[in-house]
Formats: structure tokens, sequence, C-alpha cells
């Protein structure tokens, strides 16, 4: 007698059975960007079913900072076939702005022709009783003195100062104190990271230069706190106007960049030509009144950091020379 087959698994099905497995289940299209997680994804960490977008920047988005890179570089190794599993432990940022431990177990299950990854899913294990309980015996194996030091209040006080100067000297580095935009510094160590991330996830990248034209003789005629005001002014302009995932960064003098993740040029230029006429259309200091050019571009597959600046660079030079005040892409 024949055994009976059975039947394939509908979309509907799938979708079913992944809704009443208990581990968070998630499953990335790399060719699209899409990533699916179940509902046990959300309520292991106390967040309302589907609150968030279906993107790579949700995963990101909640892993403790401290642990950030070890995953990246993990993940990097396993997509790039350096390993052969990926298996890894590290915190995630729950609704109530906690952390908890998870397990992330995954496979590569569908490869594109060029060895890149095309579908790959995985599983979110809390695994935070367990490390709790680690945490617990290896406390319980220190001396009591030992805990009593580590405990005491001088200490955590003296912790906390430190901590706070940390964030602050690290707030001033970061920052330019003028516009609130970021630094140059904090900018070069995004777009190193961002670069990486476009190349990791296979997603675009966009670069806006642009910088204010004639803006010298604000300065020259008026002084300097008229060209500061000018300046904040701008910065203000830009925030209001960008994604929490854009870098927006003063340059130097009247220079600008903003840094775009997930962002082909043709959505780029569309906000540059939006910045342009906002820019345009302020109230000026006296009877000045600001216009400025742009350049833009997207990160190629040939490029390194140098090639893609140096073509945002170009990109707004041809605005400059071709009247200024308009957007240009290359």
């Amino acid at each position: 007698m024949k055994e009976a087959s059975l039947p394939a698994l509908t979309k509907q099905w799938q979708s079913a059975i992944l809704d009443i497995v208990s581990d968070g289940i998630w499953d990335w299209d790399a060719n699209t960007g899409y990533v699916y997680r179940n509902r046990a994804w959300y309520v292991m960490l106390g967040y309302a079913p589907n609150s968030f977008e279906n993107t790579v920047f949700t995963w990101e988005s909640v892993i403790h900072p401290d642990d950030y890179a070890r995953v990246m570089e993990h993940f990097d190794n396993y997509i790039r076939r350096k390993t052969d599993h990926y298996n890894i432990q590290y915190r995630c940022r729950t609704s109530n702005d906690d952390y908890v431990w998870v397990e992330d177990k995954a496979l590569v299950v569908e490869w594109n022709k060029d060895n890149s990854v095309a579908r790959m899913i995985g599983a979110h294990r809390d695994i935070n009783t367990e490390k709790l309980f680690e945490e617990k015996n290896q406390l319980e194996k220190l001396s009591l003195q030992a805990v009593i030091d580590v405990r005491t209040d001088e200490l955590s006080q003296v912790n906390e100062e430190l901590k706070q100067k940390m964030l602050e000297v690290e707030r001033l580095v970061n920052t330019d104190a003028l516009t609130l935009l970021s630094s140059r510094y904090f900018f070069d160590k995004k777009i190193t990271e961002e670069k990486a991330r476009s190349r990791r996830f296979n997603e675009p990248l966009s670069l806006i230069a642009f910088d204010l034209d004639n803006f010298k003789p604000v300065n020259d005629k008026y002084g300097h706190i008229s060209g500061d005001m000018v300046l904040t002014k701008v910065g203000e302009l830009v925030l209001k106007n960008i994604r929490k995932i854009d870098v927006a960064a003063r340059w130097g003098g009247d220079e600008f960049v903003l840094l775009l993740p997930n962002t082909n040029s043709d959505k780029a230029v569309l906000l540059a030509e939006k910045l342009r006429k906002l820019i345009n259309s302020q109230t000026g200091i006296k009877e000045f009144f600001v216009t400025a050019s742009f350049g833009v571009t997207q990160l190629l597959d040939k490029d390194d950091l140098k090639t893609f600046i140096k073509r945002t660079d170009d990109a707004l030079y041809n605005s400059k020379n071709a009247g200024r005040n308009q957007v240009s892409s290359l």
C-alpha cells in the first residue's frame, strides 16, 4: 500500500505555525530587505506585536551597545562563510528599557548566484533566567569581603560620577557645539560603520554634501554672530527634516554632510531638493538671504570611502559651477 504524502504547507499555515512557536522567530529576505518576526519575538521583549518596521534596523536598534560590535562581527563571519555556524548570545532592549539575554541561532537557507545571502532564518530564545543564575553562582564564589567591597556606596558614587563625566566628554566630542549637528569626528566614524553595514545587508547608502552660497559676505559685513545665527538656523532645519537613522554633520565652516542609510540616490536627490527649497525660503540676516548648493551620490560596489566622498564633492562643485542654488548628482 502506497504511503500518503503530507500536503505542502501554505503560506497561511506557515504563518500560523510561526505565530504559536514560543521562540522569537525571524525570517530575513536579503534581496528585498524585508524581515518577518513572529508574535513571540515581540512578546519576549515586551513590545506590542508588529509594532516595529520589518527591517534589519529593528534588530540592530535593540542590541545592547556593548554587544553590537561582537554580534556584527559574528554575523559577518557567518554570511561571508568564514564560519560554518551562527549561534551567539547577547542582550536586547525591552519595552521598559531594560535588557534581557537572548540566544540567537540562524541558518542561511538560500544563496544568490554571486554567493551573497538571499534568505536567512533564525530564532531568538530568552536565556535571561539562565544568565542571572550564572551571575548569582559567580557572586556566591566570591568572598564576603569582595562582595561588600564591590557594592559599597562609595564605589557606586565614584562610578556614577565617572560615568557622567565620560558621557559629557563623549557628547562634546560627537556634537558640533554651534549647530548641534554631529561633529566631523562622529561622522567619520559613522560613515565607516554604515559602509560596512551597506555591504553586509546589501542595502543602498547615499551621501549628500552641501554648503551655503556666498556665505563669506555675511561674516564680513554683519559679523560672525550673524553668521553663527545663519548656521544655527540651517542646522535646526536639517534636523527637522531627516530620519533618526540619518546622520547630519557639520563638515566645517558652512559645509554640511548627510549620510542616508538604506536610501538610493533618487530618494537622496528628493531630500536634497527639499532642503534646498527650505533653506532658500528662510528669512535671512538683514538683507542677506541664504541659498545652498548640493551634491548627491550613492555608494557603488567598487567604492572605497575616499572615492565615495570625492564623488559627492564633485557633484557639489558641479552645482556651484552651474550657477549655485541647485542639486547635482553623480
